[in-house]
């Protein structure tokens, strides 16, 4: 269940921003030259939308910016948007031809790095895009993390299908069992960096 928000008019972002003074670098993995990122060249609306509520201004909120065009704007210019939103994370839509394995192309970002994957700004774009723009029930996204499947509903919920990720074996990270509170037996490491640890007993986690 998700609850939309009131649009933000993203047009400004479209010169004002290239032209803006930084002193400053949005700290993340975009190599920094003294200069502000090149704007974004087309027309966007960016949208707060809410997910797993019913009402605005609750939930677990994300921006989407749905892009139009065939290529992606300069990565430094969506990590500075994502900085200026300050959200969570702020997810970018890019539709994809005919013919590919998806249906758009989806990226996230925090107010500081690109990430592999996230579910709730991925609720919230399947909802902008059903909504705004009539897409299909299912929509194919192609990420970090391979392509994930969304099913919108008529009652207004959203299923996400995402790819297996296997695990494999990993040492066990320095501090990870003081912050747990408990000793782990192992831990398991996937493509996208995520970690999972293998407890002795559920009773360990209070």
């Amino acid at each position: 269940t998700l609850g939309l928000q009131q649009p933000v008019d993203g047009r400004h972002h479209r010169g004002d921003l290239g032209k803006a003074s930084v002193t400053s670098p949005v700290s993340g993995d975009w190599p920094w030259t003294g200069r502000a990122p090149a704007a974004y060249g087309g027309s966007m609306r960016i949208r707060v939308i809410d997910a797993f509520t019913d009402r605005p201004f609750a939930g677990n909120p994300a921006a989407v910016c749905l892009l139009d065009g065939d290529s992606w704007p300069d990565d430094g210019w969506m990590s500075r948007l994502a900085a200026e939103m300050n959200h969570s994370e702020t997810a970018f839509a890019l539709p994809l031809p005919d013919g590919s394995d998806a249906d758009f192309a989806l990226r996230w970002f925090t107010p500081a790095v690109e990430t592999n994957l996230c579910g709730h700004a991925t609720l919230a774009t399947t909802h902008a895009l059903h909504t705004d723009r009539g897409t299909p029930a299912t929509v194919r996204f192609s990420t970090r993390s391979g392509i994930l499947t969304a099913h919108s509903h008529a009652d207004g919920s959203i299923t996400l299908d995402f790819p297996i990720a296997p695990l494999t074996e990993a040492p066990i990270p320095d501090g990870l069992g003081e912050a747990l509170g408990a000793k782990p037996e192992a831990a398991y490491g996937t493509r996208s960096e995520e970690h999972t640890s293998e407890l002795q007993s559920r009773t360990l986690i209070s």
